[in-house]
């Protein structure tokens, strides 16, 4: 009997640490990718944004798999789409002296 007691511990104690890997790790994660996708699917001609490679830009033609971003007058560049980090915004800074 104390062996099965032993083994169905180890099965409880294996279930729960999946399951706080899952609640901790995976979710979230799977959630971020979520809402990234959804972020590259809204992404329109107008809207500034970054690159993961710190880029700033705005943002002038979406294709399927690409992004034309306008970085400078006259410089077009185009980058895949799954680089574009998120939108930009410019903090105003104050400092107080």
């Amino acid at each position: 009997m104390q062996g099965a007691e032993s083994l169905i511990s180890a099965v409880v104690w294996m279930v729960m640490l999946i399951g706080i890997f899952y609640f901790l790790i995976y979710r979230p994660q799977q959630q971020q990718r979520k809402k990234h996708e959804e972020f590259l699917k809204n992404l329109k001609k107008g809207d500034k944004v970054v690159t993961s490679g710190g880029i700033i830009g705005e943002v002038k033609a979406v294709d399927e798999k690409t992004v034309t971003l306008k970085l400078c007058e006259g410089c077009l560049v185009k980058f895949v789409k799954v680089a574009i980090a998120n939108y930009y915004q410019e903090e105003e800074t104050t400092k107080s002296e």
